[in-house]
This record gives structure tokens, sequence and C-alpha cells, in this order.
């Protein structure tokens, strides 16, 4: 069977971004067709200044809203990337396989460092390796396929790079990943400024639409999307970006099509309202499942323990498999009791 691996950040609140690019596809379709598991990656919520409080409770909050949003912990895996030592035990082997090269070309590495520095902070070293983490999250699974969006394609295919250089030099040890972009809104952008992602990160909450945001909260940030020039309702990614991406959000919360839904409308303001009672009715049973976990944290502490588990199980093997290949004595074990007599 496929295997399927994915993970998202704990860096901020999860966004209608994250749901139509990534979660919903997760819940109705990846978890059923593939043995899949998706991963909160916390540790990679450390290669930045952060809270240690806030990433415990955004890794908690992830969680919940990946639950929320349908994933059934009997079908897949869910699980914390810092419960699973196999993570950062491989990660290592493959900074001694990949190069500084590869790490300064990542595109990531050279947005955030500049940002941080900009900033007048100080940029760790984790930023520039976390790659090679991400491929390791990617490897330990023997995983077929990464669905992600097109700004971390880069990143799996380092972990293709990584896996086919090891293989060659220590014999055959991982599956070498490929990526699945989703057909559409593979990108939803910020409603203040459609050329730019639509990050949990964002500084500003104005053009991000959160997936616990209130229905009005919503409605709001809908009507005062930025559009463009003109008053002609067109599909043109290039030349009017705003509109654009409205089509884009309302096509996938109902399941349409941004050329054909374009022609359907004659004014901005009318695309507007429909878009926002659009993502008000698919926001709505995610918020409202949200709110029936976090009743119950004994439940989603029990799925992350079993996800763990189940996890752990799964990536052993593989990175047991990669210290001996990469020359590594295994661990020697404790003399039994009856050889001792």
């Amino acid at each position: 069977m496929t295997r399927v691996f994915s993970g998202i950040q704990p860096t901020g609140h999860l966004t209608l971004g994250n749901y139509l690019g990534a979660m919903r596809r997760w819940a109705e379709a990846d978890q059923h067709r593939a043995d899949s598991l998706f991963c909160v990656v916390d540790l990679h919520a450390l290669t930045m200044d952060h809270d240690p409080a806030r990433v415990r409770r955004l890794s908690r909050q992830t969680t919940t809203l990946l639950l929320a949003a349908g994933l059934d912990p009997e079908v897949c895996t869910v699980f914390l990337q810092s419960h699973v030592d196999e993570h950062t035990r491989l990660s290592y082997l493959l900074e001694c396989v990949a190069t500084d090269g590869e790490m300064r070309r990542m595109i990531q590495y050279k947005e955030k460092a500049a940002k941080e520095r900009d900033r007048g902070g100080s940029v760790r070293l984790s930023l520039l390796t976390y790659p090679v983490l991400m491929a390791a999250d990617i490897l330990a699974y023997g995983t077929d396929e990464v669905p992600v969006g097109e700004d971390q394609a880069q990143h799996v295919e380092l972990a293709r790079d990584v896996a086919v250089r090891f293989n060659q030099r220590y014999g055959h040890t991982f599956v070498v990943p490929k990526t699945t972009l989703p057909q559409v809104a593979a990108r939803v952008m910020n409603l203040q400024d459609p050329t730019r992602k639509m990050g949990k990160s964002d500084d500003s909450g104005a053009g991000v639409v959160y997936l616990l945001d209130e229905p009005d909260v919503v409605r709001k940030k809908v009507l005062r999307a930025v559009t463009d020039s003109g008053r002609e309702v067109v599909y043109d990614r290039a030349e009017r970006p705003g509109v654009a991406n409205l089509l884009d959000i309302l096509a996938a919360c109902t399941d349409g099509n941004p050329e054909s839904l374009a022609d359907v409308y004659d004014s901005y303001g009318s695309l507007k309202r429909d878009t926002a009672e659009a993502v008000v009715e698919v926001l709505r049973p995610v918020q409202a499942r949200h709110r029936e976990l976090c009743a119950d944290p004994v439940y989603v502490e029990g799925v992350l323990r079993d996800g763990a588990e189940k996890a752990r199980a799964l990536a052993r093997p593989t990175v047991d498999t990669a210290y001996r290949a990469i020359g590594l004595l295994p661990p020697v074990a404790e003399p039994s009791l009856s050889a001792a007599r």
C-alpha cells in the first residue's frame, strides 16, 4: 500500500489556506487511499525565536484541529514529531550526506534568514539545517508520496536527492519519495496582499482567515479583501490576483471551477459576499468538532500517545538499518542472567 507522510508546523494558528490547501485533502482522500502519517512537526517550530509555552499550546491546538478536520486515528497515524526519537536520530546521519551548498540554496532559508537579520536577530543554525530534519521526517517511514504546497516542493526534492545519494554510497536503505501537489487552491493567498501566501505566521491578521475565526470575523475579512482595478470579474492570476484569489477560495469551498465561476458574477461585491458565506459554511463543522474535542482532552492525549507508538514502530527498523549502513556499530546488548552465571 502506498505510504503518505505530511507534516504541519505549530508556528501559528491554522488558516483557511492550511485547510483548503492541505488538511481537507488529507482527511477526504489521502488517509483513505494510503497508509498515511500526519505529523505536527514541533521541532521545526524551534528554528526561530519562540515562546516555549506558545509552542506547546499551538502543538495541542494543531493536533486538535487536524482531528476536527476529519483525520481519523483509526484510519491514519497522527502524532507529534518530538515524541518519536527516530526523527532526530536520522537527521544527523542525513546531515553527513547533505551539503552546505544544498542547504544555502533553500528558498525558505534565504527568505527567513533575511527577515531575521532585518529585525536585528541572529540566524539559528537549525534554520539552515531544518530541511535535513524534514528529509528525515519523510525518509524514516519509507514514504512514497508527500502531499505539500508548492512552497515546500523544494524540500521534498532535497529529500529525494539525499535518499538517492545515501542509497548509492551505503546500499539501498530509503524509498525515494515523490511530491504530490493539490489541483485546486494549492496556495490560498493573503486577502490584503494577494501576491503573498495566507500564512499562519503572518504578523497581521487582517488578510488571514483563521480556522477558529468567528463567522462575523470571517465575513468582515473577506468583504474587506483587496481586489483589482476595473469592474469586470475575470480569473487572471497574473493581472488580477485579488479577484483570482477570491475565485480560487470560492471554487475550493464549493467544489467549483474558478474560471467558470468568474462568468457568474458581474460585480466584486456579490463575489465577496458569496465567498464569505462559502467560507463560513466550510468552517462551521470543523469549529463544532473542535469544540467537542477541546472538551475531551484525554481523548486527544490518547491519540498522540498511540500515534507516537505506531510511528516509532514504523520508523525504527529503517533508521536502525541506516545506522548500520553508514558504518555505526549497533548497541551492545546487556548480558542475560543465564549467560552471566
